[in-house]
């Protein structure tokens, strides 16, 4: 009897639902930059197959922890295949027990959305963009970010 409620809770510890990763378009990105608010949005364009993104999420989830509270926030858009959603992001998502804010991008062609994002971006990933609409302050990275680069970042748009 122990046996089986032990695999029970095995398996069902397994089955618990991931994170829901909603799809977006490249309007939410334009949604993003005029919405009229003063919470700093940090958006991440990342992929599971990216090991420098990879290796940066931590810093992510550092500030999303650590600036709880504040109006900051935190949100991760995969670039990853579509079709790989479900079977590798959504895993991948619940196995390094993300806690911020994941989105899906779902553009077929990236070149549709880039510039949306910044007219210096050249397509490569990892990139950041900060925002802090009512400074009317937007910064962007085309590169790994350290937890002390990204926290600096925010901090200048945050006083």
């Amino acid at each position: 009897m122990k046996q089986t409620l032990l695999v029970l809770l095995i398996l069902g510890s397994r089955m618990l639902p991931a994170q829901d990763i909603p799809f977006i378009k490249a309007a939410q990105i334009d949604a993003w930059k005029q919405a009229d608010t003063d919470t700093v949005r940090v958006i991440n364009f990342w992929a599971t197959w990216c090991a420098p993104c990879v290796a940066e999420l931590p810093s992510f989830e550092k500030l999303n922890k650590e600036y709880a509270g504040r109006k900051v926030e935190v949100i991760l858009v995969s670039n990853d295949f579509k079709k790989q959603v479900e079977t590798k992001v959504k895993p991948f998502v619940a196995k390094k027990k993300l806690k911020s804010r994941v989105v899906f991008m779902d553009e077929s062609n990236p070149n549709n959305w880039i510039d949306r994002v910044s007219p210096d971006w050249s397509g490569a990933i990892p990139a950041t963009l900060i925002i802090a609409k009512r400074k009317n302050q937007y910064l962007f990275f085309e590169k790994q970010l350290t937890y002390e680069e990204l926290e600096a970042a925010v901090r200048s748009v945050l006083e």
